[in-house]
């Protein structure tokens, strides 16, 4: 799997409510939750992203409440991974479960730019920037993620192995 986007960059300690304030909690339609992803962190975040774009943030992203819909709201919003120096525990379990890549590799989130266009080859962790022509090493995903992912997250994976009669 290869995700290529834009870089969006963000600070340390993002939390949930940050990445989708509880205001807007009362749903839990993905399309209504990408309508305000990152709205407090960036208003403008949902005009300018593109399908396929990536987040890079600092030190313990998605900090905060356990709440399914943050990565959901990433995700939904066209978000095709995340990369990060360090994500919260929660978070990080979350968005495997739902089917999100993301992948901590402080190397590049000192690197990247705002801007800066990547390349992610999940299976081999490898971050290409194809605006400075540089290169990171992020921890792959194992192949049983790869699959949840490509399943649709945790959910569409045991449908799918069920179904299966594995």
């Amino acid at each position: 799997m290869k995700a290529v986007g834009r870089a969006w960059r963000f600070g340390d300690n993002i939390d949930t409510d940050a990445i989708i304030p509880a205001r807007y909690l009362n749903t839990s339609d993905p399309q209504e939750l990408a309508a305000h992803c990152m709205e407090d962190a960036d208003p403008d975040f949902v005009k300018k992203v593109s399908k396929g774009d990536i987040i890079v943030a600092g030190a313990n992203f998605g900090c905060g409440s356990s709440r399914e819909h943050a990565p959901i709201c990433i995700k939904a919003a066209g978000i095709s991974c995340v990369i990060a120096r360090s994500f919260a525990r929660i978070f990080f379990r979350n968005s495997i479960n739902i089917g999100l890549p993301i992948f901590e590799c402080p190397e590049a989130v000192d690197d990247v730019e705002d801007g800066d266009k990547l390349e992610v080859h999940m299976g081999e962790g490898r971050i290409v920037n194809l605006t400075k022509g540089r290169e990171y090493s992020a921890q792959p995903l194992s192949e049983e993620i790869q699959q949840i992912i490509a399943d649709g997250g945790l959910v569409g994976h045991i449908r799918k192995r069920v179904q299966a009669g594995a």
